[in-house]
């Protein structure tokens, strides 16, 4: 927690000082971020109770039981992916820290219980399903030509087009600067629209360029929202009246992407071959990013600056079908 040094007398200058600077720092992390960390160390907290401990301050001893029970809970519980608990554990040290403490990660009794759970439980990284162009075509092709089906078109061709995370697509305004909550703003042009976003590795703009029919064309599909919402201020993807025929003020939640890709995922009937269950679990939001790093067959470098990725290794890790087999190293051996 942000405060003022014991040996410095508040006043009404020095308090807002505060006040703003924790706002700041909040702004470190994203809200849901903050919101797992919050429930991180609520777990935590409640799991050292019932065994008669204090969370604080950090003691390695009780952090490495703790992963442990994790990994082979005592209570029936189920236990946690290997990743979850590394959540867990980053989750931990950043609430330390906010607390004035110091979490060393590098201690025996949590970097040797860590390391023996990845040996023994760590999987290979389960990957979400690429939406590929005739999936977000069959898509948006499902979708009503009301005003919720607008937006929800233009949400799908936007985030598909623009590599787009689903936080990056609700949080964008008509103009820069006209919320507080807003994380970036478009400019619409000749060519196609320019999104300005301030994401998770910083600032970065993303170029969408028109498409080849007004069925398939992100840009326009935007414009059409635009236009029949009446939106030229504020959040650009709003909640809609219950008749779907106005647009509100809220903006929307970043869940409605991950619930409009997966409904209409169902109503497309993509991988009809599998029970709907196992359907659900393959896509997400992270499947348009995927899809647009499998289906364009760019220069990889176009593809990573799209994606905001720091590292080409990264972006190679969504480009889930475009590169496998490309190079056939065996004939190329001579075999």
């Amino acid at each position: 927690m942000i405060d003022l040094p014991d040996n410095v007398p508040g006043s009404g200058t020095l308090d807002r000082l505060v006040d703003t600077a924790r706002d700041y720092a909040r702004q470190a992390a994203s809200d849901n971020t903050l919101k797992a960390y919050g429930r991180d160390w609520a777990h935590f907290t409640r799991w050292c109770r019932m065994r008669g401990a204090e969370p604080l301050p950090p003691v390695p001893e009780m952090i490495g039981l703790y992963l442990a029970d994790l990994a082979a809970p005592d209570s029936g519980a189920p236990a946690l992916t290997v990743s979850t608990i590394e959540r867990r554990l980053s989750g931990l040290g950043w609430n330390y820290t906010q607390r004035g403490h110091t979490l060393d990660r590098k201690d025996r009794h949590i970097s040797s219980v860590l390391a023996g759970i990845r040996r023994k439980h760590a999987r290979p990284p389960t990957q979400k399903e690429a939406i590929l162009a005739n999936d977000i075509l069959a898509m948006v092709a499902t979708l009503p030509f009301d005003l919720r089906g607008m937006r929800d078109r233009a949400m799908l061709l936007l985030g598909y087009a623009g590599g787009l995370r689903r936080s990056e697509i609700v949080a964008l305004d008509f103009r820069r600067d006209d919320t507080p909550d807003g994380r970036g703003w478009i400019e619409i042009m000749d060519d196609g629209a320019l999104l300005t976003l301030n994401a998770k590795t910083g600032w970065r703009e993303v170029e969408i360029g028109r498409g080849s029919s007004d069925q398939s064309c992100p840009v326009h599909a935007l414009e059409q929202w635009l236009d029949f919402s009446k939106i030229d201020f504020g959040p650009v993807f709003v909640r809609t009246s219950r008749d779907g025929k106005r647009a509100l003020e809220s903006r929307l939640n970043d869940k409605h992407v991950a619930r409009l890709i997966k409904r209409t995922v169902l109503d497309a009937g993509i991988r009809a071959d599998l029970p709907e269950k196992e359907r659900l679990g393959l896509f997400s939001g992270h499947s348009l990013r995927a899809g647009l790093a499998s289906s364009a067959e760019v220069d990889e470098r176009y593809v990573q600056k799209q994606l905001g990725h720091a590292s080409a290794e990264m972006t190679r890790r969504y480009q889930r079908r475009r590169d496998r087999f490309r190079v056939n190293l065996t004939k190329a051996a001579g075999l």
